[in-house]
């Protein structure tokens, strides 16, 4: 999958801050009839752990999940229909096991491993990041939460959570389980 260009993520940034309530629910309610399982994953599992720590980073974590559905969606077109394979979303972790582990040990990763790390899973050539999504991502999440004192310690779990799930995106785009 190839980068988007700065047009087209504004493009889509711009589709997915567009959207009312009702055709936003329209989206959510089509996306979890289309692959339960990451709907689950993205929109119960990582939240409540994100929730344990802070709870207005979870709601920000949800609403930035949503215009990543959105993003990908107007730049690449609708969210491919799961088949019945409840293997994908292991064999997911397993892809993942480094963003995961990354996840579980955010306070005792260490500045420059962490950016090593990330240097590594964004310049992946089998299965980049969408650099320019990632980037507006961190940029929203910084930016919210220097309006509290309290979400700041929460501000990298977050990044890692959302990258993950840009990966996740990724990950479905580039190997779709359709029928």
């Amino acid at each position: 999958m190839q980068d988007l260009t700065e047009q087209q993520l504004y493009q889509a940034l711009q589709y997915a801050k567009s959207i009312d309530e009702e055709n936003g629910k329209l989206i959510m309610s089509q996306f979890e009839t289309d692959q339960p399982i990451l709907f689950q994953t993205i929109f119960g599992i990582f939240p409540s752990i994100l929730a344990d720590k802070n709870q207005d980073m979870a709601h920000l974590f949800m609403d930035l999940c949503f215009e990543v559905i959105c993003v990908y969606q107007n730049a690449l077109g609708d969210v491919p229909k799961a088949i019945d394979d409840p293997t994908w979303m292991e064999r997911q972790a397993v892809l993942l096991e480094t963003e995961f582990q990354l996840l579980r040990q955010n306070a005792s990763v260490d500045n420059t491993k962490k950016s090593i790390l990330q240097g590594y899973f964004i310049k992946d050539n089998e299965n980049p990041v969408q650099v320019g999504l990632v980037k507006f991502l961190n940029e929203s999440i910084d930016e919210f939460a220097s309006a509290s004192v309290s979400r700041v310690p929460f501000i990298e779990f977050t990044q890692a959570m959302i990258f993950v799930v840009v990966k996740l995106f990724n990950n479905l785009y580039d190997e779709p389980i359709t029928q």
